[in-house]
């Protein structure tokens, strides 16, 4: 089976799965904050240390790895993979990486959001005349 259709396979199907849990989680809850959202990013987290668990024992072919971490919980959230990676920057030792990835991927995470809200607007509004 081609890599390119392990991952395309898995990546809608984890979308697929995060539209219909956070659609669910966030009827639930009923309020403003983003239940749906923090649910699937935490199940995501949990999920992946699961299959890396799985991985690590040799449980799983390289094929099911790329199928269901890259392509699954890629589609299903990128946040499992952020948190592996600083699980294993932190296991390694590396704290001081391990800060870094976590201060610059949020507070620079958030400075994008806002220019690129503020940027699009400029663009919408006919920017310098």
């Amino acid at each position: 089976m081609s890599r390119l259709f392990l991952l395309a396979a898995g990546g809608g199907i984890g979308t697929v799965f995060r539209y219909l849990l956070s659609a669910f989680a966030d009827r639930a809850a009923g309020g403003a904050f983003p239940a749906g959202t923090m649910l699937v990013n935490l199940g995501g987290s949990f999920l992946i240390g699961c299959l890396w668990g799985l991985f690590e024992r040799g449980s799983l072919s390289p094929n099911a790895r790329l199928f269901l971490m890259t392509g699954v919980l890629g589609g299903f959230t990128t946040f499992s993979t952020f948190t592996l990676e600083n699980f294993s920057l932190l296991r390694d030792g590396e704290f001081k990486l391990a800060a870094a990835n976590m201060l610059i991927s949020n507070i620079a995470g958030l400075v994008l959001v806002f220019a690129g809200f503020k940027g699009a607007g400029f663009a919408l509004n006919g920017g310098l005349r």
